[in-house]
C-alpha cells in the first residue's frame, strides 16, 4: 500500500475525521498539498468525505502566484472538487498595520481558511505539513529556547473556531510525497522564497539541519520522535493540570484565585503549568505566556516574605499575593497615555505612565574609560556622543511609521519590529518611551534597543549618559498597600 494511502488510513482511526466528514484542503500549490487532496479524492468514497480545495495568493510573488492559482484550481477541476481562492494582500496588512511578513501572511491564510470551511459547511481543515516540517519545528523551537511543551512540535489536531485543524501527514516525509506526486501524475509547482535563507524556517531547512546531519543522519525522524514522545507526555499533563484547576482554583468577578498553600504542596513541574492555564485563561491577548513570567509569579507565590506582594504582568494582567491567598485578575483599563516631553542634560525625568525613570548626565571622558564603557551591552544604559546630537532631547510614545537606524544592523528598522522581536505586549507598547534628539532621531528604546546615531566612540569627549529604571514600588511590602 503506498505510504500516504497509509497515514491516511491511520490519520482514520484515530480520529483525525469521521465517516461522512466534510473537509477543507488547504491546497498552496506545492508538491504537499498537491499530494495530499489527490490521496484525499482517491480515498473519498471509502469514507463517504465532501472534499473542497481552498487557495490563497498572499501577493508576494506576482507570477508565480498566478500560476499556482491556476494550476490548483485547474486540478481541482479536474477532480471534481469545488475550489475556494483568495487573494490576500499581505504587504497591505503590513503597511497599515506592521509585524513580521510570515506572522501577517500565516493570519490572513487561516482567517480566509475559516471562511472557506464555512461555506463548505466543513467541520474540518487539512493541512499538509509533512514530517521534515515537524523536525524543523522542533529544531527551531529549541535554537530559540522552549519549555518542555514546545517539543511537542506541530500538533495532529487543533480546534480553532469550532473546526477541527487536522495534519494527517506528520508522519512522513518530503521525499515520499515528492514520489507519490511523480508515481500519479500529480502536478505541483515551486515557491522560490522556499530556497531564501533570510527566512529562519528556510534556514534551519537549507543549512542547519543539513549540517547536523554529519552527527546523525536520522536528525530528522529523530526529531519527529522526540516531537511524538513530548507530546503524549504534554497532553498527559495538561490533562493532570485541568484537574488541578478544577478542584483547586475558584474564579471570582475580578478573575481567578487559590490558596498559596495548595500551590506549593504541587510538583514545581504542575506549579508552572497550573499557573500558565490560569494566566491564558484570563489573558485577552493571545501571545504566549513566557517562562520567566512564570517562574517570578511561582517564586514571589512561594516566598516566605513578605506577606503582602503584587505584580503587574504581560497581557493586561496582575498577580497578588494576600496573607496566603493567591489571586490573578484583568487591570483596569489603562487611561494614561504616555505624553511627549522634553529631557535634561543632567537630572531626572519621572514617567508615571510608563513605570519608569530616566537618569541624564554629561561628563567629560578625558581618558576614554567612559567610551570604554559605553562598549558594554546594557539594555538599560546608553551613552552617546553629545558633540553628535541635536538639542533638545525628547521622550515621546511610538508613532506609526516610526523607524530607527538601530546599532549592528544596516539601514532602518520598524520600532513596532522591534516591539514584536521583543514581545512586548500590544497593550503595553503605547506606553515605552523613546528618547529622541531634536531632528526627530530615535535614539534609544530603553531594555530593547538603541540607535547607532550619535554612538559615543573613540576620541569622543563629551558625553550623554542615560539611564533607565522602574519606578520604585510603593507598599507592596506591607500595611501602607492599602489593598
Amino acid at each position: 500500500m503506498e505510504r500516504l494511502v497509509e497515514e491516511l488510513e491511520r490519520g482514520f482511526k484515530e480520529g483525525l475525521w469521521e465517516r461522512g466528514a466534510a473537509i477543507v484542503v488547504a491546497v498552496s500549490g506545492g508538491p504537499d498539498s498537491m499530494a495530499l487532496l489527490h490521496a484525499f479524492h482517491a480515498a473519498a468514497g471509502r469514507w463517504e468525505l465532501r472534499l473542497g480545495a481552498a487557495h490563497a495568493n498572499h501577493g508576494f510573488r506576482p507570477e508565480e502566484s498566478r500560476s499556482e492559482h491556476e494550476g490548483v484550481r485547474a486540478f481541482a477541476e479536474r477532480l471534481g472538487i469545488p475550489f475556494y481562492s483568495a487573494e490576500l494582500d499581505v504587504p497591505a496588512y503590513l503597511e497599515s498595520r506592521g509585524g513580521n511578513k510570515q506572522d501577517a501572511a500565516r493570519k490572513l491564510r487561516y482567517k480566509f481558511l475559516h471562511e472557506a470551511a464555512a461555506a463548505h459547511g466543513a467541520s474540518a481543515i487539512a493541512l499538509a505539513h509533512h514530517a521534515d516540517d515537524q523536525a524543523e519545528t522542533v529544531l527551531m523551537r529549541i535554537i530559540r529556547g522552549t519549555a518542555p511543551s514546545g517539543l511537542a512540535g506541530i500538533a495532529p489536531r487543533r480546534s480553532e473556531g469550532g473546526v477541527e485543524l487536522i495534519r494527517p501527514l506528520l508522519r512522513i516525509g518530503k521525499s515520499d510525497l515528492l514520489d507519490y506526486c511523480r508515481r500519479f501524475g500529480v502536478p505541483s509547482f515551486t515557491d522560490s522564497s522556499n530556497e531564501h535563507p533570510d527566512y529562519f524556517r528556510n534556514a534551519v531547512r537549507l543549512e542547519a539541519i543539513p549540517s547536523l546531519e554529519r552527527f546523525n543522519a536520522r536528525l530528522r525522524p529523530s526529531l519527529c520522535r522526540l516531537a511524538e514522545a513530548a507530546s503524549a507526555e504534554a497532553d498527559f499533563l495538561d490533562r493532570e493540570t485541568e484537574s488541578l484547576h478544577r478542584s483547586l482554583v475558584a474564579s471570582t468577578a475580578a478573575g481567578m484565585t487559590m490558596r498559596g498553600a495548595d500551590l506549593a504542596g504541587l510538583h514545581v513541574a504542575l506549579q508552572r503549568r497550573l499557573i500558565k492555564l490560569i494566566l491564558d485563561y484570563l489573558a485577552l491577548e493571545k501571545e504566549p505566556t513566557g517562562f520567566e513570567e512564570v517562574e517570578n509569579i511561582r517564586l514571589g507565590a512561594l516566598a516566605a516574605e513578605p506577606s503582602n506582594w503584587r505584580i503587574d504582568l504581560s497581557r493586561g494582567l496582575r498577580f497578588r499575593r494576600e496573607y496566603g491567598q493567591l489571586s490573578w485578575e484583568r487591570r483596569p483599563a489603562e487611561k494614561a497615555a504616555l505624553e511627549e516631553r522634553e529631557a535634561p542634560l543632567d537630572g531626572r525625568l519621572v514617567l508615571e505612565e510608563a513605570g519608569l525613570l530616566f537618569a541624564f548626565r554629561t561628563l567629560e571622558d578625558l581618558d576614554g574609560r567612559a567610551v570604554a564603557q559605553a562598549a558594554q551591552a546594557d539594555p538599560h544604559r546608553a551613552v552617546f556622543d553629545l558633540d553628535k546630537l541635536s538639542l533638545p532631547l525628547a521622550v515621546r510614545p511610538r508613532r506609526a511609521g516610526d523607524r530607527m537606524s538601530a546599532m549592528g544592523l544596516n539601514g532602518t528598522k520598524k520600532v513596532q519590529d522591534m516591539f514584536v522581536d521583543a514581545k512586548v505586549p500590544p497593550s503595553r507598547r503605547g506606553l515605552l518611551p523613546l528618547l529622541c534628539d531634536g531632528e526627530g532621531r530615535i535614539l534609544w528604546i530603553p531594555g530593547i534597543r538603541r540607535s547607532a546615531d550619535a554612538a559615543a566612540e573613540p576620541g569622543s569627549r563629551r558625553l550623554l549618559v542615560v539611564e533607565s529604571a522602574p519606578i520604585p514600588a510603593r507598599g507592596f511590602g506591607g500595611e501602607e498597600n492599602g489593598e
